[in-house]
């Protein structure tokens, strides 16, 4: 599934998030090169911060586990014996839980008494990656890969078409970043972008 008009939808009438949590698994990360995907990569443009969850850890997103529990008590089991009965269960819970019941994370307050939109809208044009004076810019080809001093090094297919900074750090390393997202570290000497 595209979840990607879901989320248009979303930030264009709650505005955009200074951050997204996630865990590591698809469609939110990836096992490429700073673990992105084109959802990531689209988040990323938007001036979205990627907050990701260690492996194997689901308590560190404890508030959107704990939510699942109460979903699933209150609307999913038992399942509803058609979809007309099922989706009203499921808008009953989103009432109750966003104006009827308070949380404890809240002071005891719900979620609508405290929620306030979030002040940067979506844009109509996704503006450019932007990036310091004091980097080397490169653009990502269609195959992955960029140009870096004679030499062709693989970064991500998923990047094709966007703009990678790489600034020295030592001699021979360089780190690389997409946007405010750091890649890997490039070693000229290996000519190989190790993982951060």
């Amino acid at each position: 599934m595209n979840v990607k008009p879901i989320f248009t939808a979303a930030f264009m009438e709650y505005g955009l998030p200074l951050a997204i949590r996630t865990d590591n698994g698809p469609p939110f990360a990836g096992i490429g090169l700073g673990g992105l995907t084109p959802l990531s990569v689209w988040w990323m443009r938007l001036g979205i911060r990627l907050e990701r969850i260690e492996k194997g850890h689901p308590e560190q997103k404890g508030r959107h586990e704990r939510m699942h529990r109460t979903l699933k008590e209150s609307a999913i089991q038992p399942p509803r014996k058609n979809l007309k009965d099922q989706q009203k269960a499921f808008n009953q819970f989103v009432h109750e839980y966003n104006f009827e019941r308070p949380h404890e994370a809240l002071n005891q307050q719900t979620p609508e008494s405290v929620y306030r939109p979030s002040q940067k809208s979506y844009p109509i044009r996704i503006p450019p990656v932007e990036y310091d004076t004091n980097v080397i810019v490169r653009q990502v080809r269609h195959n992955g890969e960029i140009k870096c001093k004679g030499n062709l090094l693989y970064v991500s297919e998923t990047l094709a078409g966007e703009p990678v900074a790489l600034k020295q750090t030592d001699d021979h390393l360089w780190k690389v970043k997409f946007s405010f997202h750091q890649l890997g570290i490039l070693d000229e000497l290996k000519r190989k972008i190790t993982p951060q």
